[in-house]
Protein backbone atom coordinates (compact mmCIF):
# COMPACT_ATOMS: atom_id res chain seq x y z
CA UNK A 1 0.00 0.00 0.00
CA UNK A 2 1.40 3.34 -0.96
CA UNK A 3 2.20 5.24 2.01
CA UNK A 4 0.17 7.97 2.89
CA UNK A 5 1.46 11.21 4.96
CA UNK A 6 -1.66 13.15 5.17
CA UNK A 7 -5.34 13.51 4.26
CA UNK A 8 -6.78 16.69 1.75
CA UNK A 9 -10.25 16.40 2.07
CA UNK A 10 -12.72 18.33 -0.57
CA UNK A 11 -16.32 19.70 -1.10
CA UNK A 12 -16.88 19.48 -4.77
CA UNK A 13 -19.17 21.97 -4.87
CA UNK A 14 -18.32 25.71 -4.33
CA UNK A 15 -14.96 24.23 -3.35
CA UNK A 16 -13.33 21.93 -5.88
CA UNK A 17 -15.45 23.42 -8.49
CA UNK A 18 -16.25 26.59 -9.94
CA UNK A 19 -19.72 28.15 -9.72
CA UNK A 20 -20.50 26.49 -13.20
CA UNK A 21 -18.75 23.01 -12.10
CA UNK A 22 -15.72 23.27 -13.72
CA UNK A 23 -12.63 21.69 -12.23
CA UNK A 24 -10.00 23.83 -13.39
CA UNK A 25 -6.32 23.23 -14.67
CA UNK A 26 -4.73 25.02 -11.52
CA UNK A 27 -7.03 22.66 -9.21
CA UNK A 28 -6.51 19.57 -10.88
CA UNK A 29 -2.60 20.86 -11.01
CA UNK A 30 -2.64 21.23 -7.81
CA UNK A 31 -4.64 18.12 -6.79
CA UNK A 32 -1.46 16.47 -8.63
CA UNK A 33 0.79 17.93 -6.71
CA UNK A 34 -0.03 17.08 -3.71
CA UNK A 35 -0.70 13.57 -4.55
CA UNK A 36 2.64 13.31 -5.58
CA UNK A 37 4.26 15.07 -2.25
CA UNK A 38 2.50 11.74 -0.77
CA UNK A 39 -1.36 12.89 0.38
CA UNK A 40 -4.84 11.08 -0.09
CA UNK A 41 -6.76 13.79 -2.40
CA UNK A 42 -10.26 12.65 -0.76
CA UNK A 43 -13.43 14.25 -2.34
CA UNK A 44 -16.23 14.59 0.50
CA UNK A 45 -19.35 15.23 -0.88
CA UNK A 46 -23.29 14.88 0.12
CA UNK A 47 -23.76 13.49 -3.42
CA UNK A 48 -23.69 9.51 -4.08
CA UNK A 49 -20.42 8.51 -5.83
CA UNK A 50 -22.76 8.19 -9.30
CA UNK A 51 -23.75 11.30 -8.54
CA UNK A 52 -20.46 12.84 -8.85
CA UNK A 53 -19.63 14.98 -11.48
CA UNK A 54 -17.27 12.56 -14.47
CA UNK A 55 -14.25 14.90 -14.12
CA UNK A 56 -13.90 14.08 -10.49
CA UNK A 57 -14.30 10.26 -10.98
CA UNK A 58 -12.28 10.08 -13.77
CA UNK A 59 -9.33 11.75 -11.31
CA UNK A 60 -6.74 8.68 -11.74
CA UNK A 61 -5.00 10.08 -8.09
CA UNK A 62 -8.37 9.57 -6.13
CA UNK A 63 -8.82 6.05 -3.96
CA UNK A 64 -10.44 7.14 -1.04
CA UNK A 65 -14.21 9.09 -1.18
CA UNK A 66 -16.31 10.44 1.60
CA UNK A 67 -19.89 10.63 0.30
CA UNK A 68 -23.29 11.26 1.52
CA UNK A 69 -22.19 13.84 4.13
CA UNK A 70 -20.50 11.17 5.48
CA UNK A 71 -22.69 8.33 5.88
CA UNK A 72 -20.33 6.37 3.93
CA UNK A 73 -16.58 5.98 3.05
CA UNK A 74 -15.07 4.08 0.78
CA UNK A 75 -12.29 2.56 -0.90
CA UNK A 76 -12.07 2.92 -4.38
CA UNK A 77 -9.13 0.78 -5.44
CA UNK A 78 -10.44 -2.34 -2.85
CA UNK A 79 -14.50 -1.95 -2.73
CA UNK A 80 -14.23 -1.52 0.83
CA UNK A 81 -16.14 0.14 2.92
CA UNK A 82 -14.74 2.26 6.02
CA UNK A 83 -17.22 3.90 7.62
CA UNK A 84 -21.23 3.74 7.29
CA UNK A 85 -24.26 5.40 9.36
CA UNK A 86 -27.32 5.20 8.10
CA UNK A 87 -31.15 6.42 9.04
CA UNK A 88 -32.97 3.14 10.40
CA UNK A 89 -36.24 2.69 8.38
CA UNK A 90 -38.58 3.31 10.52
CA UNK A 91 -37.20 6.72 11.56
CA UNK A 92 -36.70 7.39 7.77
CA UNK A 93 -40.55 6.78 7.37
CA UNK A 94 -41.60 9.00 9.97
CA UNK A 95 -39.80 11.92 8.60
CA UNK A 96 -41.48 11.29 5.53
CA UNK A 97 -44.75 11.11 7.43
CA UNK A 98 -44.21 14.50 8.82
CA UNK A 99 -43.13 16.07 5.47
CA UNK A 100 -46.16 15.22 4.32
CA UNK A 101 -47.98 17.61 5.94
CA UNK A 102 -45.15 20.34 4.56
CA UNK A 103 -45.04 21.90 1.56
CA UNK A 104 -41.98 20.21 -0.07
CA UNK A 105 -40.47 17.86 -2.15
CA UNK A 106 -38.49 14.81 -0.96
CA UNK A 107 -35.72 11.79 -1.81
CA UNK A 108 -34.25 9.12 -0.41
CA UNK A 109 -30.60 7.71 -0.51
CA UNK A 110 -30.11 4.12 0.12
CA UNK A 111 -27.61 1.69 -1.79
CA UNK A 112 -25.51 4.66 -3.47
CA UNK A 113 -28.65 5.67 -6.08
CA UNK A 114 -31.66 8.41 -5.46
CA UNK A 115 -35.30 7.79 -5.51
CA UNK A 116 -38.19 9.99 -5.87
CA UNK A 117 -41.91 9.51 -5.85
CA UNK A 118 -43.33 10.08 -9.54
CA UNK A 119 -45.90 12.86 -8.22
CA UNK A 120 -42.83 14.79 -6.26
CA UNK A 121 -40.48 14.65 -9.18
CA UNK A 122 -43.16 15.93 -11.55
CA UNK A 123 -42.78 19.06 -9.29
CA UNK A 124 -39.33 19.47 -9.47
CA UNK A 125 -39.28 22.51 -11.70
CA UNK A 126 -41.63 24.47 -9.45
CA UNK A 127 -40.01 23.52 -6.06
CA UNK A 128 -35.72 23.81 -6.86
CA UNK A 129 -34.59 27.28 -8.15
CA UNK A 130 -31.40 26.06 -9.38
CA UNK A 131 -31.31 25.00 -12.93
CA UNK A 132 -28.09 23.11 -12.61
CA UNK A 133 -29.87 21.26 -9.73
CA UNK A 134 -33.11 20.34 -11.63
CA UNK A 135 -31.54 18.92 -14.48
CA UNK A 136 -29.43 16.89 -11.62
CA UNK A 137 -32.58 15.99 -9.74
CA UNK A 138 -34.60 14.96 -12.94
CA UNK A 139 -31.19 13.08 -14.25
CA UNK A 140 -30.12 11.42 -10.96
CA UNK A 141 -33.83 10.68 -8.89
CA UNK A 142 -35.00 6.92 -9.81
CA UNK A 143 -38.42 7.46 -9.78
CA UNK A 144 -40.70 5.34 -8.04
CA UNK A 145 -44.58 4.86 -7.55
CA UNK A 146 -44.52 6.29 -4.35
CA UNK A 147 -41.48 6.83 -1.94
CA UNK A 148 -42.43 5.72 1.45
CA UNK A 149 -44.01 2.06 0.29
CA UNK A 150 -41.19 1.70 -1.55
CA UNK A 151 -39.27 1.96 1.99
CA UNK A 152 -41.59 -0.27 3.72
CA UNK A 153 -41.39 -2.93 0.89
CA UNK A 154 -37.55 -3.44 1.55
CA UNK A 155 -37.26 -2.43 4.80
CA UNK A 156 -33.69 -0.74 4.21
CA UNK A 157 -32.24 1.45 6.10
CA UNK A 158 -31.63 4.96 4.38
CA UNK A 159 -28.19 6.86 3.46
CA UNK A 160 -29.86 10.57 3.10
CA UNK A 161 -32.95 12.27 3.06
CA UNK A 162 -33.47 15.47 1.05
CA UNK A 163 -36.29 18.38 1.04
CA UNK A 164 -36.35 20.66 -1.52
CA UNK A 165 -38.72 24.35 -0.91
CA UNK A 166 -38.17 27.73 -2.85
CA UNK A 167 -39.64 28.66 0.56
CA UNK A 168 -37.02 30.41 2.46
CA UNK A 169 -39.11 30.75 5.66
CA UNK A 170 -40.15 26.97 5.42
CA UNK A 171 -36.55 26.02 5.37
CA UNK A 172 -35.15 27.96 7.94
CA UNK A 173 -38.42 26.89 10.51
CA UNK A 174 -38.05 22.94 9.38
CA UNK A 175 -34.00 23.09 9.73
CA UNK A 176 -34.53 24.65 13.29
CA UNK A 177 -37.25 22.15 14.09
CA UNK A 178 -36.54 18.71 12.61
CA UNK A 179 -33.42 18.04 15.53
CA UNK A 180 -35.98 18.69 18.19
CA UNK A 181 -38.83 16.57 16.25
CA UNK A 182 -36.30 13.02 15.68
CA UNK A 183 -33.71 12.01 17.58
CA UNK A 184 -30.79 10.78 16.12
CA UNK A 185 -30.62 12.98 13.08
CA UNK A 186 -28.17 15.58 11.95
CA UNK A 187 -29.50 18.21 9.91
CA UNK A 188 -27.96 20.42 7.20
CA UNK A 189 -27.88 21.95 3.84
CA UNK A 190 -25.35 22.72 0.99
CA UNK A 191 -27.62 24.82 -1.44
CA UNK A 192 -30.70 27.44 -1.08
CA UNK A 193 -33.28 25.48 -1.52
CA UNK A 194 -32.41 21.98 0.02
CA UNK A 195 -32.24 20.74 3.17
CA UNK A 196 -30.52 17.29 3.87
CA UNK A 197 -30.98 14.86 6.59
CA UNK A 198 -28.06 11.56 8.18
CA UNK A 199 -27.97 9.64 10.64
CA UNK A 200 -26.33 11.70 13.61
CA UNK A 201 -22.77 9.93 13.25
CA UNK A 202 -23.04 10.77 9.51
CA UNK A 203 -21.11 13.89 8.83
CA UNK A 204 -18.23 14.98 7.15
CA UNK A 205 -16.44 14.92 10.24
CA UNK A 206 -16.89 11.60 11.63
CA UNK A 207 -16.42 10.59 8.29
CA UNK A 208 -12.51 12.53 8.21
CA UNK A 209 -11.61 10.91 11.47
CA UNK A 210 -12.29 7.27 10.77
CA UNK A 211 -10.59 7.33 7.27
CA UNK A 212 -7.85 9.32 8.97
CA UNK A 213 -7.55 6.31 11.78
CA UNK A 214 -7.84 3.60 9.01
CA UNK A 215 -4.79 4.95 7.12
CA UNK A 216 -3.14 5.09 10.85
CA UNK A 217 -3.10 9.21 10.61
CA UNK A 218 -3.17 11.66 13.44
CA UNK A 219 -6.27 14.68 13.33
CA UNK A 220 -3.10 16.75 12.59
CA UNK A 221 -2.33 15.14 9.25
CA UNK A 222 -5.93 15.87 8.15
CA UNK A 223 -6.52 19.28 6.00
CA UNK A 224 -10.27 20.26 4.82
CA UNK A 225 -11.58 22.48 2.31
CA UNK A 226 -15.42 23.74 2.21
CA UNK A 227 -18.04 26.42 1.85
CA UNK A 228 -21.19 25.01 3.11
CA UNK A 229 -23.12 24.33 6.08
CA UNK A 230 -22.61 20.37 5.49
CA UNK A 231 -18.94 21.07 5.60
CA UNK A 232 -18.96 22.55 9.28
CA UNK A 233 -18.05 19.28 10.86
CA UNK A 234 -15.14 18.68 9.13
CA UNK A 235 -13.34 22.18 9.07
CA UNK A 236 -13.58 21.79 12.55
CA UNK A 237 -12.61 18.34 13.16
CA UNK A 238 -9.45 18.81 10.37
CA UNK A 239 -6.13 19.71 11.39
CA UNK A 240 -6.70 22.83 9.20
CA UNK A 241 -10.08 23.83 7.58
CA UNK A 242 -10.12 25.98 4.90
CA UNK A 243 -13.26 28.16 3.87
CA UNK A 244 -13.97 29.68 0.24
CA UNK A 245 -13.70 33.01 0.19
CA UNK A 246 -17.62 32.49 -1.15
CA UNK A 247 -18.69 30.33 1.59
CA UNK A 248 -21.73 30.79 3.80
CA UNK A 249 -20.85 33.22 7.15
CA UNK A 250 -20.85 30.54 9.50
CA UNK A 251 -18.50 28.26 7.88
CA UNK A 252 -15.61 31.70 7.61
CA UNK A 253 -16.46 31.99 10.92
CA UNK A 254 -15.29 28.31 12.32
CA UNK A 255 -12.34 27.97 9.72
CA UNK A 256 -8.65 27.72 10.65
CA UNK A 257 -8.00 29.71 7.14
CA UNK A 258 -9.88 31.56 4.68
CA UNK A 259 -8.87 30.87 0.93
CA UNK A 260 -9.64 32.44 -2.19
CA UNK A 261 -13.07 31.62 -4.20
CA UNK A 262 -13.98 28.64 -5.86
CA UNK A 263 -13.32 30.58 -8.65
CA UNK A 264 -10.50 32.16 -7.88
CA UNK A 265 -9.05 28.70 -7.75
CA UNK A 266 -8.87 28.79 -3.78
CA UNK A 267 -8.26 25.06 -3.62
CA UNK A 268 -4.90 25.67 -5.08
CA UNK A 269 -3.96 28.34 -3.27
CA UNK A 270 -4.52 26.07 0.20
CA UNK A 271 -2.84 23.30 -1.08
CA UNK A 272 0.44 25.76 -1.76
CA UNK A 273 0.18 26.89 2.15
CA UNK A 274 -0.25 22.63 2.93
CA UNK A 275 2.75 21.89 0.93
CA UNK A 276 4.97 24.90 2.20
CA UNK A 277 3.78 23.58 5.40
CA UNK A 278 6.48 20.35 4.39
Amino acid sequence: MRKVKGIIALDLDGTLLTSDKRLTEGNRRALERAFEAGYAIVPTTGRFYGGMPQCIRELPFVRYIITINGAEVADLETGEVIYRAEIPNALALAVYEAMDRENVLYDVYQHNAAFMSVSHKARIDDMVSSDHYREMLHRLRKPVPELKAFLRENGDSVQKIQLFTVDRGLRLRLMEQLPTMFDGLAVSSSVIDNIEINDKCAHKGAALLALAAHLGLDRKDTFAFGDGLNDLTMLREAGIGFAMENGEPEVKAIADRITCSCDADGVARGIEYILDMN
